[in-house]
């Protein structure tokens, strides 16, 4: 595949139409038909549906997309590198648990942002669903989750700190004025849980599976506020870092539940592949957050 070629296929894939990817490029529509003729006849799929004036990716298309922006960004990076143009452009894609993202790494996208002012930075909600092969892969550069400890051999993993847990409710709820909540409490309580933050969910539910509790039909949030707003309707019980919950504490929207059972934190790693190339750009934001985190949960 020719890099001129996938970056026609991109302006496509963001104009959906040829007509103005022609116009983007400076040059004849039927130049870019016939570019993306050849990487089809490569690749042998289609990559888009075309209907009447209209066009749409396909499956294939939308498979590649990631994987052309990846490539091209990849030609802006080793040429920052090669040339020291800390200016150049590129882009970083990291998975982190919403979380995190929302109440720890502001400091961190900030000062990277002073420094690598033309990057794009992509931030996905990382559940652990297709994570390793997102890594292997280059889909995504690096990856962050909520968990004690991740065994892959071909997967560079580093401990950042530990993240205290909590669990919250509405404040008129019965398990508020309840001291020293212990598993059974929660027998038939709804839970209200995290997709994105998942893994010290896992961790919370398997612990409750070792004492015989089965709480009761549970709702699961994609949305940290989403989550948030249903616990002060009293709709339920979360487990989340307690970081995520100081203000509405402090507001008395929620209310921190009295716990006795095990200590409830997780550690906080970052991952990434063992044979990922590190970019300066990624270098220079994994030591911000290793330098930020250090700071943050002294």
């Amino acid at each position: 595949m020719e890099l001129r070629d996938l970056k026609t296929f991109v302006i496509v894939a963001r104009n959906l139409s040829f007509n103005r990817a022609a116009q983007a490029l400076n040059t004849a529509q039927s130049t870019i038909s016939a570019r993306i003729a050849i990487l089809e006849e490569e690749l042998g799929v289609h990559l888009f549906d075309r209907i009447g004036r209209k066009v749409a990716l396909t499956d294939a298309g939308v498979r590649l997309l990631d994987f052309a922006q990846r490539m091209i960004d990849l030609e802006d990076e080793a040429r920052t590198y090669v040339i020291g143009e800390p200016s150049a452009g590129g882009s970083l894609t990291v998975r982190v648990p919403e979380s995190l993202c929302v109440f720890r790494f502001g400091p961190i996208i900030k000062k990277f942002r002073e420094r690598f002012p033309l990057v794009r930075l992509s931030f996905i909600s990382c559940t652990l669903d297709g994570l390793e092969a997102d890594l292997r892969q280059g889909v995504t550069d690096l990856a962050f989750v909520y968990m004690d400890s991740v065994t892959a051999p071909d997967l560079k993993v580093d401990l950042l700190g530990t993240e205290a847990l909590g669990l919250a409710a509405a404040p008129s709820h019965a398990l508020a004025r309840k001291r020293n909540l212990g598993p059974s409490d929660l027998q038939d309580v709804p839970l209200l849980l995290s997709k994105g933050d998942c893994s010290y969910r896992r961790m919370f539910e398997g612990m409750l599976l070792e004492n015989d509790v089965t709480p009761g039909a549970g709702i699961e949030f994609q949305s940290l506020a989403a989550l948030k707003r249903c616990l002060s309707l009293k709709l339920g019980v979360s487990i989340l870092p307690a970081i995520a919950v100081t203000t509405e504490l402090k507001a008395k929207q929620l209310a921190g539940l009295s716990w006795k059972g095990e200590k409830l934190e997780t550690g906080i790693l970052m991952i990434r592949h063992r044979k990922k190339w590190i970019s300066p750009m990624l270098e220079a934001f994994m030591e911000l957050v290793q330098a930020e985190l250090g700071r943050q949960l002294r």
